[in-house]
């Protein structure tokens, strides 16, 4: 079990797990680097479109941890955190990131699978009760992923703050992202709640 005075950061990657170059990945390195705990959910090697299978690497990731844990989350990591939120206990949780959501509800462009697939795999309806901790959404302007005013809705509907962070695409490398500095500002943020 780990136990720190700090809370354990727990990285929720979205459908394609881990990216070394992403700012998850990369914010996870600077956390170690600062002497944080921080972990990874790992990547399923099969049923990846499962969202059960999803809830339960993060649980089994939480049951590993002893005291206080912000979860940041992005893209589909977001709704596996509140399908997460709606299944199993969450009092360690202090608070959660959950930055550029994607609209599921809506086909996206290839390579992503479509609402029928995530149908099938659990992922629909997305949860939208308030979460029972707080949480900030991160917005992005022009997400090829979700328009803007449906992540303002999935904020006010989970009880999030939400962030306006501007033309940032899909928060990704192929938007441009590597290093995300805002992020370390806003686990700061949910650190001290």
């Amino acid at each position: 079990m780990t136990t720190t005075s700090a809370p354990t950061v727990v990285i929720v990657p979205g459908l394609r797990g881990e990216v070394a170059e992403h700012w998850q990945t990369l914010l996870a390195g600077a956390l170690h680097s600062a002497g944080r705990v921080a972990r990874t959910v790992p990547p399923l090697t099969q049923d990846a479109l499962s969202l059960p299978a999803r809830v339960t690497a993060l649980e089994g990731v939480m049951s590993t941890i002893s005291g206080a844990v912000v979860l940041i989350a992005h893209s589909a990591g977001c709704i596996i955190t509140v399908h997460w939120a709606q299944r199993h206990r969450t009092g360690q949780v202090r608070g959660a990131l959950l930055a550029t959501p994607p609209d599921l509800d809506t086909p996206m462009h290839e390579p992503h699978p479509g609402p029928e697939l995530l149908r099938e795999g659990g992922w629909l309806p997305v949860p939208r009760a308030p979460l029972p901790f707080p949480s900030i959404v991160a917005a992005s302007s022009d997400d090829p992923l979700a328009r803007l005013d449906v992540v303002v809705e999935l904020a006010k509907d989970w009880g999030s703050g939400l962030v306006e962070i501007g033309a940032v695409g899909h928060l990704n490398p192929a938007s441009g992202y590597g290093p995300w500095p805002r992020a370390e500002e806003l686990v700061r943020e949910l650190d001290a709640l």
